[in-house]
């Protein structure tokens, strides 16, 4: 009869057995398989990164073709300009604003003398002219924070499929609050009938010079205080041309436009993608919309109501008066 050690022994030979068979045959099996899990688990990720990559080359490239208005092969602040005065609403027709803003409190007369001259001549006071600048500010602010949800509207969905409206919906509107506040303060039409098909270069270097102020590029504030004392010097519109497009106002509007196309090209291929879907872009980019729009405004609206077309008692810089010789010295070199 087996006794217990022999039953013992003979179990554990049987098991020892098992194991070596075990290692010897399904171990290597389940690592190889392990192994060619791995291996096509890295393949897919590998081909999935391709395909995420292609994607996001793919969408860079449309992108940039909606963006580029002018088809430089760039994304700057004349692609902005240009797509934003084509948004509905952007545009602002002055003597129309003036007159809504005006007609509550002043006689037809005085609205009328505020859209031939300025308001400052008008007679309106700066408090006043102030007053109606904030109520502007706070509704463009919560006109523009709110665009994102015109997304849902009969046809919204078409707008964001042309424009990226996380960017549109801010420098359009942008564009639009700069115009109603530089008419405010004295500025003449810079968008007239004559140039709405085709934006010409002083009206659009006139617009960069704006967003300089609104985004606190260096060289800005001065130079449009010189441009409001040229104007407010008698300088004609026409001749304002020349110093805007080849002479002294030109290389602080093509520094501010460099400026600017750093900050696009950032914006489009880095702060746009991380909110990955336009729609959902604009939607997110709401709030953030909001807390930044009014210093924008409220920086061109501190420069715009301390010029020669506002304030009286304007007392100048040594920047700006020598910006306003440059143009003066332009003026008088032009032939009668």
């Amino acid at each position: 009869m087996a006794t217990i050690k022999d039953v013992f022994s003979k179990s554990l030979s049987s098991v020892q057995s098992g194991a070596k068979k075990f290692n010897d045959t399904v171990t290597p099996k389940i690592v190889q398989n392990i192994g060619d899990t791995v291996q096509k688990t890295g393949d897919t990720l590998t081909a999935g990164k391709t395909v995420v990559l292609d994607a996001g080359s793919n969408v860079k490239a449309a992108l940039m073709e909606q963006l580029d208005a002018n088809h430089d092969g760039r994304v700057d602040i004349e692609d902005i300009i240009v797509l934003g005065l084509k948004t509905p609403g952007v545009k602002v027709e002055r003597s129309k604003f003036l007159t809504n803003e005006f007609r509550v409190h002043y006689e037809t007369e005085t609205i009328e003398k505020a859209i031939e001259t300025t308001p400052m001549e008008a007679g309106i006071p700066i408090e006043e002219i102030n007053k109606i600048a904030d109520a502007v500010i706070q509704h463009e602010r919560y006109f523009v924070s709110g665009i994102s949800a015109a997304l849902g509207a009969p046809g919204g969905a078409a707008m964001a499929a042309t424009i990226p409206t996380d960017i549109m919906q801010y420098y359009g509107y942008t564009l639009r609050a700069a115009q109603e506040l530089m008419y405010l303060y004295g500025f003449p039409e810079i968008i007239s009938a004559d140039n709405e098909a085709q934006i010409d270069t002083s009206t659009m270097n006139t617009l960069i010079l704006a967003m300089g102020v609104m985004f606190g590029v260096a060289g800005a504030n001065n130079a449009i205080k010189a441009m409001a004392k040229a104007l407010g010097a008698g300088v004609e519109k026409q001749l304002m041309k020349k110093a805007l497009t080849k002479g002294a106002i030109y290389p602080i509007v093509k520094s501010i436009a460099k400026w600017f196309g750093v900050k696009m090209t950032k914006e489009v291929f880095s702060g746009f993608f991380k909110k990955a879907i336009p729609v959902a872009g604009g939607i997110i980019g709401g709030g953030i919309t909001y807390v930044s729009f009014k210093p924008c405004c409220e920086r061109l609206k501190t420069s715009l109501m301390d010029t020669m077309l506002s304030n009286p008692n304007h007392v100048e810089t040594k920047e700006e008066s020598e910006i306003f010789e440059s143009i003066a010295r332009e003026v008088d070199e032009i032939p009668e």
